[in-house]
């Protein structure tokens, strides 16, 4: 096979920032995308259903001219969210989800929930409007390694969670463990996972072996070669639980390269030239666009977009090494092999 044509994709999970950063990265995924969800973990964070209509505006004031790209908008959840607001912003569509941070677990999440029963009473009223909840997956505690942050949080916090309030749609946002695989395959109908472009390549000797390579640092932080092998299976499966959410999340090279660098890899450029590499590698190009294109609208209730891409496979495909902006450089994902699918 050197062409596949696929239903236009989507990202379940992108950081587009602000100002001269927003302006720079956005049209690197509207150039292949419909739809996005888009991350609140700005600063301050996007607490609001009017500070979300504002950020919306000045995200479609960044897309290119000629481009359907939809930006989809949450709200970063904290303890002094209003359960009212919440369903107010779902109601004037401002909104499509609600993303939870453990606080501390990850960039800007500082604002994050600490204690899970201040919160109830909105997960409660996201589960009458049925307003998904997207879960940033670890816990933050001193006494967990971070290699199993994910694996505890799915006992100690996400499960509990969706016990006590059944009928809540959640997305377990980036897996990259057997066990969030494992838990997403028997949640039902209600639960979904997201699975990033470079968690299917790298696991965490990209990172450590050689010298640290902070543009492959992350979090969650990549695991295991035998985790990794699991989401390939579960993402080339075609399996309606696991979508794509690339977690595209751009930081200049001074904060990425330093001593104490920001996690986070930029994959807009070039995620469905890697993705259909690593599709082809696993035999699973025919199910490609399940990942990328129908399950996570089937997820969230949307339709598929009706518009088409097409790639094709040919020479290497060379793709710029940084992204200028006018906060600095920003380093796109080196997948470490030759990428010979572009979309055409």
């Amino acid at each position: 096979m050197t062409q596949i044509t696929l239903r236009r994709p989507d990202d379940w999970h992108l950081h587009l920032r602000d100002g001269a950063m927003l302006r720079a990265v956005t049209p690197e995924t509207a150039r292949h995308f419909g739809r996005a969800i888009i991350m609140p973990n700005l600063m301050p964070p996007v607490v609001t259903g009017a500070q979300a209509a504002d950020y919306r505006e000045r995200i479609r004031a960044g897309i290119p001219e000629g481009s359907d790209f939809t930006p989809l908008m949450t709200l970063y959840l904290t303890e002094e969210t209003d359960p009212a607001d919440v369903a107010k912003a779902k109601a004037q569509g401002i909104i499509t989800a609600v993303k939870l941070y453990p606080a501390g677990a990850t960039t800007n999440s500082a604002s994050g929930v600490r204690d899970f029963d201040k919160v109830r009473p909105v997960l409660e009223t996201m589960a009458e409007h049925g307003i998904p909840l997207c879960v940033h997956g670890e816990v933050v505690d001193g006494d967990v390694d971070i290699f199993d942050r994910e694996a505890v949080f799915i006992d100690r916090v996400l499960d509990p969670i969706r016990r006590a309030t059944p009928g809540l749609r959640v997305v377990m946002e980036h897996i990259t463990t057997k066990d969030g695989v494992d838990y997403a395959r028997a949640g039902g109908d209600t639960l979904g996972a997201t699975i990033t472009t470079h968690h299917l390549v790298i696991n965490r000797n990209h990172i450590l072996v050689g010298g640290i390579k902070p543009h492959y640092y992350c979090l969650p932080v990549a695991k295991r070669e035998t985790h990794r092998q699991t989401l390939l299976e579960a993402a080339t499966s075609g399996d309606k639980s696991f979508f794509l959410g690339t977690d595209s999340a751009p930081h200049t090279d001074p904060n990425k390269e330093s001593a104490c660098g920001c996690a986070g890899c930029f994959t807009a450029t070039n995620t469905m030239s890697v993705l259909a590499e690593v599709f082809e590698q696993q035999g699973a190009l025919d199910r490609l666009e399940a990942f990328t294109s129908l399950n996570g609208p089937a997820f969230y209730g949307l339709a598929p977009n009706e518009a088409r891409i097409t790639l094709e496979k040919g020479d290497a495909v060379r793709y710029p090494e940084k992204i200028e902006t006018g906060d600095g450089p920003v380093t796109v994902f080196d997948p470490g092999f030759p990428l010979h699918w572009r979309v055409v």
